[in-house]
């Protein structure tokens, strides 16, 4: 059994942390009629350096991550990436890719916290995840206060193919808190964990906790930069991962349209 728990928590930290989108979401959605193309880049300095489950260590691996976001409607959006992978082993391959619709709350409906809620499905190669097939529920609230920025997104997992099927639904909460030290940087605190399987969390020495100082950097409305280092804080989660993330909005086709408020 305890086997089965470690085994099902790597996969859900494959999901929570991935190591290929490692971002605390916020509540708002790309405008209608814009795309957002962003890259997500990781590196695991400390990883894992065996498995027994025929997937590749994470140590020393890079994971690069392409992600195109259209906005449909002014609280609809849809979100498709392709997860690719280089190190660990193996030389320059793709890994898996997976869909992601969201939706969110409206400006008009003016409640005190943004509010959003996305899907992500997919599948990811069994070189890199033993299970396969996943669905991620993940809920979304924020609050911007002055400069504070709250964001807590309490992730559910399920895998639909592969060891932990049997597991049933798995809880990863994710967590950011920063502030906006300069007029265009902001400094934060992310959280990525993996407690297990609801509602009988595992051990915490078997959990997943990485926490990931990062810095935001505002080079204009339609700009996104991420950048942090993290450590992980259990003896089951990668000891030191690098993580970017840089994003542009671009219109196409129809002329992008202002959120209503």
């Amino acid at each position: 059994m305890r086997c089965l728990i470690l085994l099902t928590l790597a996969a859900a930290a494959a999901r929570a942390q991935g190591s290929y989108e490692v971002q605390v979401y916020g509540s708002e959605s790309v405008p209608r009629g814009k795309t957002m193309l962003e890259f997500h880049a990781n590196y695991t300095v400390r990883g894992s350096t065996a498995t027994d489950d025929g997937t590749r260590p994470t140590n020393h691996q890079f994971h690069g991550t392409w992600e195109v976001t259209r906005g449909w409607r002014d609280w609809f959006e849809t979100g498709f990436y392709v997860f690719t992978s280089a190190g660990g082993g193996g030389g320059w391959e793709y890994a898996g890719s997976h869909i992601r619709p969201r939706v969110r709350a409206p400006d008009s409906w003016h409640l005190p916290v943004g509010l959003s809620l996305s899907a992500e499905f997919g599948y990811q190669r069994p070189l890199y995840s033993a299970d396969t097939w996943t669905l991620e529920l993940r809920p979304i609230v924020d609050k911007q206060v002055g400069r504070a920025y709250l964001c807590f997104n309490p992730t559910l997992g399920r895998t639909f193919h592969g060891p932990s099927v049997a597991e049933g639904v798995v809880l990863s909460p994710n967590f950011k808190a920063s502030y906006g030290v300069f007029k265009r940087v902001s400094f934060g605190l992310e959280y990525y964990g993996s407690l297990g399987r609801i509602p009988s969390f595992a051990p915490f020495r078997d959990q997943q906790q990485m926490f990931i100082p990062v810095m935001d950097i505002d080079f204009g409305e339609d700009w996104e930069f991420n950048f942090g280092a993290g450590v992980g804080a259990t003896s089951g989660t990668d000891h030191l991962l690098l993580k970017m993330i840089a994003g542009r909005r671009f219109s196409f086709g129809r002329r992008a349209r202002k959120p209503r408020g």
